[in-house]
């Protein structure tokens, strides 16, 4: 078993781990992938659940500006028109997301961006005017001097505190550096040029990544790490930088989320794909829809039942999946630690958001994993 039979090993079968086995692929290069759970592509993984494509690990919505990569990802499966728009939800009122004129017309009734700007601007001079010293020393205070008052208690402070299972008030302020507002009745959240879902889901994206690629499942790279290691010439690794070195400098922080998968004998549960719940007594921060990110008009009604997913956010602790990094300094100074280990591997590629402790978009993990050097 020590004889080296692959080019390459790639521990982790998501985004990064997939676009990087399909580069090698077509340079010729012999790859092996292998992956911790019992299916592949990370946490874009979906399930196929009464005709309807169950984002397992959470809301995925592709989005870039990025011609090449969007031709890229469309080269494997085609992507339909889906525009996220969110919808936030406080004490029985709606409110559309972004922050953009619409929200300000459901918030105060203008119907002018002069209106809104006006309105805005008051409330952020009452939140500078309130301000002990001359720059924002927490979270809520950056928030208030960005946003105001209404928009703050509303839409922003129930809904990170959630997130983050700590008072605004004391976490830091760079968390929010920017909240933006759109004086446009626009609800489309990103700003980017292409956005939309996989038609028939992103197992489909996977798969065209990984075709002509050896795959194993249910196999976790630390408990043979040896057996494994021997195997390839080099290894692409994208799982938790820390554990990779044996946690030698202390554990990084995630937060993560779990989810409360529901099927409802209806049509139509809440009318749009993400729902999020800024009040900080409704337990969960919101609610995921999943026929509603390839189903539209009339499509809808062909499926008579819909699968809804109340999503929580919670503390991480070992054994739990992580999702987001936490940036503040201890955690940050302990991931440059690592960072320096890695950055000297000869035979290790690091790579995603666990190897880099750092969060990223799909698109920004599919760019780096063919821009970077194998």
């Amino acid at each position: 078993m020590s004889e080296r039979r692959y080019d390459y090993l790639i521990v982790g079968s998501g985004l990064f781990g997939a676009t990087i086995a399909y580069r090698l692929r077509k340079a010729g290069k012999k790859c092996l992938v292998i992956e911790k759970r019992s299916h592949l592509g990370g946490n874009v993984y979906c399930e196929e659940k009464e005709g309807i494509h169950v984002h397992k690990y959470g809301a995925h919505i592709f989005h870039t500006s990025s011609k090449h990569v969007w031709n890229f990802v469309n080269s494997f499966v085609e992507f339909n028109r889906y525009t996220n728009s969110p919808v936030a939800y406080y004490k029985g009122k709606l409110y559309n997301l972004p922050f953009n004129m619409n929200t300000f017309y459901q918030m105060w009734g203008v119907s002018t961006p002069a209106e809104a700007m006006a309105k805005i601007e008051s409330q952020k001079m009452e939140a500078v005017a309130k301000l002990k010293v001359g720059e924002p020393t927490n979270l809520e205070e950056q928030a208030l001097v960005l946003v105001g008052k209404d928009i703050y208690e509303k839409l922003v402070k129930g809904y990170t505190e959630k997130q983050w299972g700590r008072d605004c008030a004391s976490l830091p302020p760079f968390i929010i550096k920017r909240l933006p507002l759109r004086f446009v009745f626009d609800n489309n959240y990103f700003n980017d040029k292409y956005q939309g879902i996989p038609i028939g889901g992103y197992n489909k994206l996977i798969a065209g990544l990984l075709e002509g690629v050896e795959v194993l499942t249910n196999v976790d790279y630390f408990e043979d790490r040896s057996r494994w290691d021997s195997l390839a010439d080099k290894i692409v690794f994208t799982g938790k930088i820390d554990e990779f070195y044996n946690y030698k400098f202390g554990m990084l922080q995630y937060r993560t989320v779990y989810f409360e998968e529901e099927t409802i004998n209806c049509v139509n549960y809440q009318g749009n794909a993400v729902v999020n719940y800024t009040d900080s007594d409704v337990p969960y921060t919101r609610i995921i829809e999943h026929k509603h990110f390839e189903m539209f008009g009339n499509e809808i009604e062909k499926c008579p039942k819909t699968i809804i997913s109340k999503e929580y956010s919670t503390e991480w602790s070992d054994g739990m999946e992580p999702y987001y990094p936490i940036n503040d300094e201890r955690n940050d100074q302990l991931a440059n630690k690592y960072k320096e280990l890695a950055a000297q591997e000869k035979r290790v590629v690091f790579g995603g958001r666990l190897a880099e402790y750092s969060y990223y978009d799909m698109a920004p993990v599919i760019e780096r994993a063919l821009s970077i050097k194998i």
